[in-house]
């Protein structure tokens, strides 16, 4: 993983979690669109889905603070795998304190204890990002070679 990404701290790591990022965004608009058959049942659909995808990413709701039985729905969002890496890789190894709800923390504590974004765990989120992009890519290829909505 090391010879792919680079050391943890790289622009590398940074630059293709970013991509796969935006790629796995890219990718579920392009699904939904392939397997819905008008334009504005796939843009409601679409509108639907994205403030799940931002709500349940970690970021407005933490992963300790979302409850017990949604907690499925956080490991199933890539944005909040993406989150976790681009936080994790940036100032997962940082040690400098910050003023965070009137105390001082260190900021890699911080990420652990309060958004759940464990350093070590790095490698795995990097191989979930880019088998969401694969998986994403897969079902567009395949919905859009086995769904025909031109039926008579």
């Amino acid at each position: 993983m090391t010879l792919l990404f680079g050391p943890p701290g790289c622009w590398k790591t940074s630059l293709l979690k970013a991509l796969f990022g935006n790629l796995n965004q890219l990718l579920q608009g392009v699904l939904d669109t392939s397997s819905t058959s008008p334009f504005l049942e796939s843009g409601a659909l679409l509108s639907a889905f994205y403030p799940l995808l931002n709500l349940f990413s970690g970021f407005l709701i933490p992963q300790r603070v979302v409850p017990k039985w949604w907690t499925w729905l956080y490991y199933l969002m890539p944005t909040s795998w993406t989150l976790n890496c681009l936080l994790t890789s940036q100032y997962g190894d940082i040690n400098d304190e910050v003023m965070v709800f009137g105390e001082a923390k260190i900021v890699a504590s911080l990420l652990k204890n309060y958004f759940g974004f464990h350093h070590d765990r790095l490698p795995i989120t990097a191989i979930l990002l880019i088998s969401y992009s694969l998986i994403f890519a897969t079902l567009f290829a395949f919905f859009l070679s086995r769904l025909n909505f031109e039926r008579r």
